[in-house]
């Protein structure tokens, strides 16, 4: 069999891909490892503006936190030998894990480039907008995502910080509705917020998700008002419910029951940083818990000793700045 021949117009052309190709390889192991080093230097860098018109900034310290960039470096590498949809993911949301959130948003925004039709890099991207407080790009990202992944199985979520049984218990699906519940919940507008999380129930598919749905929906119907059918979607929450990750979220449920005293709630033998953290997790909720009750006095405090943790990219802390702009504003 003849090979046919190539003419000169068509080496010189399939020359130039070949040179195209290798320089784009070039640039991005130069891209992954400038980002690298940037990221070891403990640069101060902005994020993003918060509720009450303040910077937000993040930095790495090489010290406390050079278990995350080991493993920076590792979904670095492996998207490098291997450029998928997951590996790129991963990339986006180490990034996020040590604070740079600008970094994961441009990570993910080259996800959405690359892989038009997925919706996870929406998911994940929508997130990382909530952080930095933009909440109306995030809420278009979750909303894309909605339509994306319509009529496609339930997908496990990988932790990225595994729990004590080492099983993944999220879904994307969950953490599309549930996000974009938070994301309209956060921009005060609830009546949107609590379709999301009627959508997120339904891929609430174990104990733990669905205490975690269940409370920020039991929110949002008392933001509305709506404090009888608070009362009946929160009874479906009992002591025999096989909670393994979510605690925090179980715990604030059986308050709204009435089963759990508000002081109880934030009572640990941990060490003083861990007391903060869980502060801040359970802070927001404890504090809304008085607003309902039309203790606003306790409940400001509550949103301002959140706010002293300086764990800002925490839901709890952003939901407490909303509750204390909103406040401040009255």
């Amino acid at each position: 069999m003849k090979i046919p021949k190539l003419n000169n117009s068509l080496i010189l052309v399939f020359l130039l891909v070949v040179i195209l190709i290798q320089s784009c390889k070039g640039n991005n192991t130069s891209d992954t490892s400038e980002k690298r080093m940037s990221l070891e230097k403990n640069q101060i860098v902005f994020q993003g503006v918060d509720l009450f018109g303040d910077s937000l900034y993040s930095e790495v310290d090489s010290v406390s936190q050079k278990n995350q960039l080991s493993k920076l470096k590792e979904a670095m590498e492996n998207y490098s030998k291997h450029p998928g949809l997951e590996n790129l993911i991963w990339v986006g949301r180490r990034e996020a894990y040590l604070g740079r959130y600008d970094l994961s948003i441009k990570t993910f925004t080259k996800a959405i480039s690359d892989f038009p039709e997925a919706y996870e890099p929406y998911r994940h991207r929508g997130h990382r907008y909530i952080s930095i407080r933009e909440f109306e790009r995030a809420t278009k990202d979750f909303h894309k995502a909605s339509v994306l992944m319509e009529g496609k199985p339930v997908q496990v979520e990988q932790d990225g910080i595994p729990n004590k049984v080492d099983i993944p218990l999220s879904n994307v699906q969950f953490n599309v509705w549930y996000h974009l519940g938070l994301a309209y919940y956060l921009q005060g507008n609830f009546e949107a917020a609590l379709k999301a999380y009627e959508s997120c129930m339904k891929v609430s598919d174990n104990d733990d998700l669905k205490v975690a749905t269940l409370d920020w929906y039991y929110m949002t119907l008392m933001k509305l008002g709506r404090s009888k059918d608070a009362a009946e979607i929160i009874a479906q929450v009992n002591t025999n419910m096989t909670v393994i990750e979510n605690d925090a979220y179980f715990k604030r449920n059986l308050m709204y029951k009435g089963e759990l005293d508000p002081e109880l709630l934030l009572e640990t033998d941990t060490n003083e940083n861990d007391r903060r953290l869980q502060y801040v997790t359970q802070g927001y909720g404890l504090g809304n818990y008085f607003l309902n009750k039309g203790d606003t006095a306790k409940a400001k405090s509550i949103f301002e000793n959140v706010i002293k943790s300086g764990y800002w990219a925490a839901f709890g802390y952003i939901a407490s700045e909303f509750e204390l702009s909103k406040l401040e504003n009255e």
